[in-house]
């Protein structure tokens, strides 16, 4: 399953940040952080619980960008 998600980042440096952290996160197949847009598009993976996914996400993203927002 596939889901975009409206996000709130700063620089482009940090929605890159963004994106290689949430690639980490279990659950996640595949994330993708678009800065103009202001988009992250999220692929997850088989039997993920999208719901506990994303807030590991916005948990992981806030340490390396404390004033991101995902709206999930």
């Amino acid at each position: 399953m596939k889901k975009i998600y409206s996000i709130e980042v700063d620089c482009a440096n940090c929605a890159r940040l963004m994106e290689e952290t949430a690639n980490k996160v279990e659950g996640v197949a595949m994330a993708t952080v678009n800065f103009i847009a202001q988009k992250m598009t999220v692929e997850f993976a088989d039997g993920a619980d999208e719901k506990k996914t994303m807030k590991a996400v916005f948990k992981a993203c806030r340490k390396v960008e404390p004033d991101c927002e995902i709206e999930f």
